[in-house]
């Protein structure tokens, strides 16, 4: 599988590399309101697909159960930083 990103992480301490294969930033409608397509489009979304890796790249399905949900937080966060820099 290729990746659009490889960012290296922890997940409970465990060193691994987020697999992004998809981000997608679709920004806030900026006309009005009744012209909008749909309420997800008038506020504006990002879309993102990732998958936790080892640290040789491959899938490490056991260390995506080992996640909570802040650590999912953490992995949003981090790679819509990774997108956004200049």
């Amino acid at each position: 599988m290729s990746y659009i990103a490889e960012i290296e992480h922890h997940i409970a301490g465990i060193p691994c590399i987020i697999g992004v294969t998809e981000y997608n930033v679709v920004p806030a409608w900026s006309g009005s309101p009744h012209t909008c397509p749909s309420a997800d489009d008038y506020y504006g979304f990002t879309e993102m697909t990732f998958f936790i890796l080892d640290r040789k790249g491959y899938r490490a399905e056991w260390l995506e159960r080992k996640m909570t949900s802040d650590d999912h937080t953490k992995i949003e966060a981090l790679v819509k930083d990774y997108f956004e820099q200049d």
